[in-house]
């Protein structure tokens, strides 16, 4: 089993915990400590050594933030958490919803005279600081580097992480990382900068053509790169970690010890270029008036995938779809009340290792019935365990690691009859679902432009969803990738090339949760018959194939183009699908994607 049901969230070791820091800020002459859920690397995603959040709090979530006070603690959350966090902190921590409640608007309402905030260089972006500091202007509130203080009260801190890497093969990455880095390193040439330092680590084994085991789930290796103008790169991780990978790496990439980063950035002539939301305010600090600011050079390349990355994705999602299919007829089977979560997680993880491709999940598979539906990122556990019970929607949302791609899927699923309210949110999220796929929209878009396309079904019918409506996603690399997204708030125009998850949902806290997810790849659209010859124009192709729950569509709200859009669809996943199951879960796809 890659994933285990203990549980991780204790709430009564909270108020200790804090009590413990409390004692540090004051011997420090502070008024409070930042505490976020974060590590040196700047990446979403945090090993055991770096979950000082979750240790100090017990929120367990994968974004926010502890504001330590003397006199007051602030969980910062977003719209994903604000239920999870309920259940997860004790009663000496103030959930805040973030950011429609800013870090710096909370610090001026508990501090009104003033005072010294510390925090990690390491743990905070130099974008935040800055950011933060500006918000603090004519305040009194200073903000001030200091060492870990979480770090000084954790006991049995984990060690950090000293696991293998490995090269990830050319038939994969369709690259060689020497061209990737000549490529790259003529993009700072060209732009004025002499060189680039990367602290994210799927930027790294994207650039160097590696993966790793650093992080549960995502494949990556914590350690830092000094991309070169020239297209050397100097790479700072632990030598047990790649000293194997030299051949690999051949003459133009320098291996040195993670230690030395400082004094040796400090050595770099300038222009030095920095991405300001993920460079730590200690390396900022070292190289001061050097810095060119600009985007990890590895970031856009990356999300752009190759064809030989999309074909793997392609490729890995049809083994994946049919596991997701072998558990769905087999649930199917089950009677009514006899399954739990746990169960259900277990087998799903038993059909995807049948797969040889398999090295891991993508993240801990999301399984709540009822209730747990509708607590957007719910983990079960022994303790929370649930039956799923007739009347009820189950929400399943995992995905696999496999060597040629990563997947998302999730699906809703009837447990018995389900109620006509839920029918019909559940179809107006398939609606949005639906119209994002068929979407075709001209060159030069954000996520941010055309999100709303997903949302529109709901918010005709005054409802929402607290999470963006989907996030890019990698090739063998971080289910969560940067920098496209659909999102509100994301700036960054969609390319060719860059696969997106499409999840619009739907939540009723105490009743139901409802999600549908496919993964989506970027590419040019055809021409139309009297369209703009002079318009380049993109489009959707799907990557994930499996059966939406027919027997939670309320068939009145399905306009005619959904339903051909739909039916069109499930032809593709029988033909695509069928082939791959074994002869009972085959009759049950015909089944399940026979025309409505």
């Amino acid at each position: 089993m890659f994933q285990s049901f203990e549980v991780t969230s204790r709430p009564e070791q909270g108020p200790p915990r804090l009590a413990l820091l409390r004692n540090e800020i004051k011997a420090e002459g502070l008024d409070g400590f930042l505490v976020p859920r974060a590590d040196v690397h700047q990446g979403e995603y945090v090993a055991p050594h770096d979950e000082r959040l979750q240790w100090l709090t017990g929120f367990t979530g994968s974004a926010g933030f502890c504001a330590a006070l003397v006199g007051a603690a602030g969980v910062f959350i977003d719209g994903r958490y604000r239920t999870q966090v309920k259940t997860q902190i004790a009663d000496v921590y103030t959930p805040v919803a973030w950011p429609e409640v800013s870090l710096a608007e909370w610090l001026r309402e508990q501090l009104p005279q003033g005072g010294i905030v510390g925090f990690d260089p390491w743990l905070h972006a130099a974008a935040q600081i800055e950011q933060l500091n500006g918000a603090l202007e004519g305040s009194d509130i200073e903000m001030r580097r200091c060492d870990n203080l979480v770090d000084r009260i954790w006991k049995d801190q984990p060690a950090p992480p000293v696991q293998i890497a490995k090269v990830h093969p050319i038939e994969f990455a369709g690259e060689s990382h020497a061209d990737k880095a000549a490529r790259l390193g003529k993009s700072l040439r060209d732009c004025g900068a002499a060189a680039a330092v990367i602290t994210l680590p799927d930027s790294l084994c994207w650039l160097l053509n590696i993966r790793g085991a650093d992080i549960a789930r995502n494949p990556v290796m914590h350690g830092f790169v000094v991309l070169h103008g020239s297209g050397n790169v100097d790479l700072f991780a632990d030598p047990a970690k790649v000293g194997q990978l030299k051949p690999h790496f051949g003459s133009t990439v320098t291996l040195h010890a993670p230690e030395a980063l400082l004094d040796y950035v400090q050595t770099l002539a300038g222009p030095v270029r920095l991405d300001k939301a993920t460079v730590p305010v200690a390396i900022a600090d070292v190289i001061a008036n050097r810095v060119t600011w600009g985007d990890d050079p590895c970031a856009l390349p990356k999300a752009c995938k190759n064809a030989a990355e999309v074909a793997g994705s392609a490729a890995a999602h049809l083994r994946d779809g049919a596991a997701l299919v072998e558990l769905l007829a087999w649930l199917d089977q089950q009677p009514t009340g006899t399954v739990t979560e746990t169960q259900v997680v277990s087998r799903l993880e038993d059909f995807r290792s049948r797969d040889n491709a398999l090295q891991d999940i993508s993240f801990e598979t999301i399984a709540g019935t009822g209730p747990n539906g509708a607590i957007m990122h719910y983990r079960v556990t022994k303790d929370t365990d649930s039956v799923l019970e007739d009347g009820q929607l189950l929400v399943l949302d995992s995905g696999g690691q496999y060597l040629d791609g990563t997947t998302d899927i999730t699906r809703t699923i009837a447990i018995g009859s389900a109620l006509p309210e839920a029918k019909q949110a559940f179809t107006r999220v398939l609606l949005g679902m639906i119209a994002m796929s068929r979407l075709r929209w001209p060159q030069g878009l954000a996520g941010r432009d055309i999100e709303a396309i997903g949302r529109l079904p709901l918010w005709m019918a005054g409802q929402d969803f607290d999470h963006g409506l989907g996030h890019g996603v990698g090739a063998y690399l971080s289910v969560h990738e940067g920098p496209q997204r659909l999102s509100k708030v994301s700036s960054v125009p969609l390319m060719p090339g860059m696969i997106l998850s499409n999840e619009p949902g739907y939540y009723r806290e105490g009743a139901f949760g409802i999600r549908l997810e496919n993964l989506l790849v970027v590419r040019p659209a055809p021409d139309l018959e009297g369209g703009d010859k002079h318009r380049i124009m993109l489009h959707w192709e799907t990557l994930s194939y499996a059966p939406i729950d027919m027997r939670l569509i309320d068939l009145a709200l399905l306009d005619d183009v959904s339903r051909g859009w739909l039916n069109a669809y499930h032809q593709v996943v029988a033909e695509k699908i069928g082939p791959r199951l074994s002869q009972t879960a085959k009759l049950w796809l015909d089944t399940a994607t026979a025309p409505i």
